[in-house]
């Protein structure tokens, strides 16, 4: 049976984490997803009562891991899981379960049936649902068009914190990126592109979170100067390719 690890970043988010972590694991266990799995609390740092209540799930669930990671930055916490992970896929989403889990089963079958790499939510994809400000919308359209027309990628939503990796891939691929913070999931799909992995999008429900922790300005100009560093440096140059990592 195909292994997973489903990893949840988080800064201080100990009232979020009661709630969020009985959910996923009641939906996981449903017969609708057939593989098995664990999930990682990855704590960024947090200083609010969150490795606490961290400690407290992973002692009452035994296929519950609470990892500590003592600096912020939610790639920071992706590569350390994943590039730890001893199972065959890994993937996140956000601890607000702002993506409808019902999409989660065709985010793993993805790699696990149909032999992709890599398995990202879309929340652009012409099916998908959501519910998000005017503002915010313009600017994810605009920012995967910049990375369409400076990379000519083929994804159309870079930034849905929704994702899965096959192991392989993400043992070849993480060493490569150097962002550890939100520019960290546009690194792993151009580098994913440029290296000739396979990457599906699927179709998603998403509601935006009112509480989010993204600040607007701060983020866009991490992500305008990321974009600027793989154009200049184009870190793929060299590095082996997926048919050289399968063989």
């Amino acid at each position: 049976m195909t292994t997973v690890d489903v990893v949840i970043p988080v800064y201080n988010e100990e009232q979020a984490l009661p709630r969020t972590i009985p959910t996923l694991r009641d939906f996981l266990s449903e017969p609708a997803f057939p593989y098995s799995w664990r999930i990682v609390i990855a704590d960024n740092a947090s200083v609010d009562g969150t490795p606490e209540e961290g400690r407290r799930l992973a002692g009452e669930y035994g296929d519950v891991e609470y990892v500590r990671i003592e600096a912020k930055g939610r790639g920071r916490a992706l590569k350390q899981t994943w590039l730890a992970s001893p199972m065959e896929i890994v993937s996140y989403m956000d601890v607000d379960l702002s993506t409808d889990l019902e999409a989660f089963p065709a985010l793993i079958g993805a790699i696990a049936q149909e032999g992709y790499d890599l398995a990202i939510g879309s929340r652009l994809a012409p099916e998908s649902r959501v519910t998000r400000s005017l503002q915010r919308t313009a600017l994810s359209r605009g920012y995967n068009l910049l990375i369409k027309a400076t990379f000519f990628s083929r994804f159309s939503d870079a930034q849905c914190g929704f994702k899965a990796v096959s192991r392989r891939a993400a043992q070849h691929i993480l060493p490569l990126i150097e962002d550890n913070n939100w520019f960290f999931d546009t690194e792993l799909l151009i580098l994913a592109e440029k290296l000739g992995y396979r990457v599906k999008e699927v179709p998603v429900s998403w509601v935006e979170d009112p509480d989010t922790r993204v600040k607007i300005g701060s983020t866009v100009t991490e992500d305008l100067r990321g974009l600027l560093r793989l154009r200049l440096g184009r870190p793929w140059r060299g590095a082996p390719s997926a048919r050289a990592d399968r063989d």
